[in-house]
């Protein structure tokens, strides 16, 4: 069993009791959560409980900015998810995120779920829109390959961060559109979009910001909840840019792009061509089509992407300077 971070914060003690109960017999009826998991598209014993209940973590509603120069709160070098829609530009902190993994927002006009998920790293950007409706997201409190199950509040249906899919509920096999996002240094992406609006840490939940409830943990080899597929080619959360291009998965491990030497790596997915920017000052990479336009990619851990995607194709440095 993986000892827990130091940092006994509430959402830490949560994950404590989860890792004590989260073997679940097999002929557990598929209610987790209060969500019923029948004709579940994952097996619902793979389905885990991650410590709080349904909305024990709170997802934010109605999100509030400050200006870059009012974002004292932010040190240079701490973590930043950025999205830019329709000229406007926001930062998202890891360190709010890490306590309410969603935040629902409208950007350039356009309703958008920004996802963060602890466990795995990784930060998505949603269209929010089902339909012709805005969707509103949760947080489950239920976990698939250590992965955050988002829900929209409308159908109840259980939605994978990482597989852009919901797996259970009315809207079960429906895919949700990704959008570009960065994940970077607030150094980075202020000095990029110095116009920027920033998460406030005025979210009407008292949290202590500044305190990491996953510490540790970032660097540690061990999982706190089971996963489908496991490899060692990379530490588990060695850092990858994972793209999805034309149904093919391709993985750029951080350490392969630092190999290189190079901060533009020129590459083909399925015959398409796609360029990766890779900042290794500032640990992030982003990938772009053969047109320059950005490319939605998932910058997370290298465990959780393979564990989604075991048949990925994984860029090598000694092979990319052939």
């Amino acid at each position: 069993m993986t000892r827990p971070p130091r940092a006994l914060s509430t959402v830490t003690l949560m994950l404590m009791t989860s890792l004590w109960g989260a073997v679940w017999p097999a002929q557990a009826a598929p209610l987790k959560n209060g969500f019923d998991l029948a004709g579940s598209l994952v097996p619902p014993g793979e389905i885990h409980q991650g410590g709080p209940p349904r909305d024990g973590i709170p997802a934010l509603d109605d999100p509030r900015f400050v200006d870059a120069g009012e974002a004292g709160f932010l040190e240079d070098t701490d973590r930043v998810l950025g999205l830019v829609l329709g000229g406007e530009a926001r930062a998202y902190p890891i360190d709010i995120l890490n306590w309410h993994e969603i935040v629902n927002d409208q950007v350039g006009g356009r309703p958008v779920a920004v996802t963060f998920c602890p466990l795995c790293g990784t930060g998505v950007a949603f269209d929010a829109r089902i339909g012709d409706e805005r969707a509103l997201f949760g947080v489950s409190g239920l976990l698939y390959n250590s992965d955050v199950l988002l829900y929209d509040r409308r159908t109840q249906s259980l939605w994978s961060q990482i597989k852009r899919q919901a797996v259970s509920g009315p809207l079960r096999g429906q895919r949700l559109a990704a959008l570009p996002l960065d994940h970077t240094t607030w150094r980075a992406w202020r000095a990029e979009h110095p116009e920027t609006l920033v998460l406030s840490t005025d979210t009407g939940h008292t949290r202590d910001y500044r305190k990491d409830p996953y510490a540790g943990y970032a660097s540690e080899s061990g999982l706190y909840f089971p996963v489908s597929a496991r490899s060692k080619r990379y530490h588990p959360k060695e850092r990858v840019l994972g793209l999805e291009v034309a149904e093919r998965f391709k993985a750029y491990p951080f350490a392969e792009l630092a190999l290189t030497g190079k901060r533009e790596i020129r590459d083909r997915v399925k015959g398409r061509e796609v360029l990766i920017r890779f900042d290794a000052e500032n640990g992030s990479a982003r990938a772009f089509d053969g047109e320059g336009e950005p490319l939605a990619g998932i910058t997370g851990f290298w465990f959780a992407w393979y564990a989604f995607h075991p048949d990925t194709e994984i860029f090598e440095a000694r092979k990319a300077a052939r």
